[in-house]
């Protein structure tokens, strides 16, 4: 049911280390029922200090899974990953499903088995995960991304939603774990 595209830095993907990657990311597949040419895509890295990092990213219509994890040996930064997504699916399964119910997406609901995950988690718990705790309001003021990301490490953020100047979309800048930045352009979907 997914397309596999398993990529490498710094390492050579052997057929071995391709079929096993896809052979455990295919254990996700049992979850959806009815998701076509969803692409997984697999990056496999290998550092000097010889850990090993395995990214999966899933983007799909109404959501993207996505995990990373690193650890000495590549085939458990494999198996780890695998399973943090796996728990992922289980943990918002029910989260999705209800949302996707208040808000009209069928798609959802179809394409997340109904009966293939159990969830453990009481409703209380559900419903506290998600309390909002504080709310900002913030004024959106034009400036470029090097702008944005001046004020993100002014303020000690991690992130900085701005509007663009050029394009007057609403974009964000976000520091990454490597410290280096990151831009999320958004688009408005009618």
């Amino acid at each position: 049911m997914f397309n596999y595209n398993v990529r490498g830095e710094n390492i050579e993907v052997t057929q071995a280390i391709r079929e096993y990657a896809e052979k455990r990311v295919s254990k996700l597949e049992k979850y959806f029922t009815d998701v076509p040419n969803a692409t997984a895509y697999v990056n496999l890295k290998v550092y000097p200090d010889k850990t090993a990092k395995a990214e999966v990213t899933i983007p799909l219509s109404f959501l993207v899974l996505r995990a990373e994890e690193t650890t000495p040996d590549l085939y458990a930064s494999i198996d780890f990953v695998v399973d943090k997504l796996e728990r992922q699916v289980r943990k918002y399964k029910t989260k999705i499903n209800r949302k996707s119910r208040e808000k009209g997406f069928e798609g959802i609901n179809e394409a997340i088995g109904p009966d293939k995950v159990e969830v453990k988690e009481d409703q209380d718990t559900q419903e506290s995960d998600l309390k909002i705790v504080r709310s900002k309001h913030i004024h959106l003021k034009p400036m470029d991304s090097e702008e944005a990301v001046l004020q993100m490490n002014m303020l000690g953020h991690d992130f900085f939603v701005f509007k663009d100047a050029e394009s007057d979309e609403i974009h964000i800048v976000y520091r990454r774990k490597d410290g280096r930045y990151g831009l999320i352009e958004t688009e408005t979907i009618e």
